[in-house]
């Protein structure tokens, strides 16, 4: 596959051009050229990752590495670890059918998807600078190989965080639910965000869902059409003319009708049924994030009420003179200094989720609705192209019915 040269983007996401001496930040990066390496279970796919920067904490304007898919994983986990609170870009999932794995549609599909994920990444106001990036876009092979086999705290392989996000995903369904009664905020707006999410997860899966049957049904109808003009142009050589001329005709015409679905059932795909599939993605990885404010909050909680049981008995202890004194005040001391952290901490997550739900809804509204342009543009264009089609094959076929 042919690599695509991307002009550079700043941090805004507007275009920019890195010859000009007053350019504004800008991070760039292309996932370009899937190559299958490798054979049987050991087979996986690599993508080069082109970088183009002016950031002065990079190596140069440009820089290309190879990556597979475990490294965006790799990156992905180490992000979602450090950055609290933050909407980290989903990743596109695996195939579960093998046989699906190494095709051609999977794997551009695949590698349009990290291309996003990795751009969201440079393209956010905090996360452009992550040491973590800097090292996904710039280490060698052999380097990225040891960070991602290395311990990484939590997570020791990427199936962990995976199975973490299904894990707090079924808690917040639970606590929503009802399931459960953990300790949780019950402010107006974290209820409201909470009620967005759970809603707009709903009915992206629901648009997403009859996106797929509305491709499934534009491939059917072009197979349908090419095997109808194979049949009908037949039939037209066992008669004479005119009559065998026009059913060739029709044939002809059924035949180029069914490649042209075949090509709008593919951009129907890739502009509109994957783009809501990854906004579902997104939806899911924001609910993980809801769930760690969710623990934040329990924890700042807990240690707030840890706190006053630990003044309570040191008031009781200096009351009696106790020779615990001295050893319930450095408790005290360090449990208040542990509560006002966690208090920090769970502030921190509140006011970057606030920033962040405005961020993914500008973001939404400009992709999806590019997205719905896209897939009206190819509906109409599709239509007028089938009318003008069999219309122009009306005056042939009127004329050999009246033969």
């Amino acid at each position: 596959m042919e690599s695509t040269t991307e002009q550079p983007r700043n941090i805004s996401g507007s275009m920019q051009s890195p010859r000009s001496p007053s350019s504004q930040p800008y991070l760039s990066v292309s996932v370009t050229d899937p190559v299958k390496l490798g054979n049987g279970v050991q087979a996986y796919i690599s993508y080069r990752v082109i970088t183009k920067t002016n950031l002065p904490d990079y190596q140069g304007p440009e820089k290309i590495v190879i990556r597979r898919y475990s490294d965006f994983v790799w990156l992905r986990d180490r992000l979602f670890e450090k950055y609290k609170g933050i909407f980290i870009p989903p990743l596109p999932e695996k195939s579960a059918v093998e046989k699906f794995r190494f095709s051609a549609e999977f794997i551009e599909m695949r590698r349009a998807a990290l291309d996003i994920f990795v751009n969201r990444i440079a393209l956010h106001p905090e996360l452009q600078h992550s040491e973590d990036l800097r090292t996904f876009l710039q280490a060698d092979e052999e380097t990225m190989d040891r960070f991602r086999f290395q311990e990484t705290g939590i997570f020791k392989k990427p199936a962990d965080l995976m199975q973490m996000f299904r894990d707090v995903q079924s808690k917040v369904s639970d606590a929503v639910l009802g399931k459960e009664k953990p300790v949780e905020e019950t402010t107006a707006d974290y209820e409201k965000l909470k009620h967005y999410i759970f809603e707009l997860e709903n009915h992206l899966a629901e648009a997403q869902k009859h996106a797929y049957r509305l491709v499934k049904r534009h491939r059917e109808l072009g197979q349908s059409l090419l095997d109808f003009g194979k049949a009908v142009k037949l039939l037209g050589a066992c008669e004479g003319e005119p009559t065998g001329k026009a059913f060739s005709d029709l044939g002809t015409k059924s035949e180029l009708l069914s490649i042209k679905l075949q090509k709008e059932a593919q951009q129907v795909l890739m502009n509109f049924e994957e783009p809501l599939k990854d906004y579902v993605r997104y939806v899911q990885s924001i609910k993980a994030t809801i769930a760690e404010r969710g623990t934040a909050f329990k924890q700042h909680c807990e240690l707030a009420e840890t706190t006053k049981l630990k003044e309570i008995n040191l008031d009781k202890l200096m009351l009696t003179r106790s020779d615990k004194v001295g050893e319930a005040e450095i408790e005290y001391r360090e449990i208040k200094a542990e509560s006002e952290e966690a208090t920090r901490r769970f502030e921190r997550i509140v006011k970057r989720m606030e920033e962040e739900i405005v961020r993914f809804q500008e973001q939404k509204t400009e992709e999806m609705g590019v997205a719905f342009h896209q897939f009206a543009k190819g509906q109409a264009r599709l239509a007028n192209s089938v009318a003008d089609a069999w219309r122009s094959l009306l005056p042939k076929l009127e004329a050999s019915s009246t033969v």
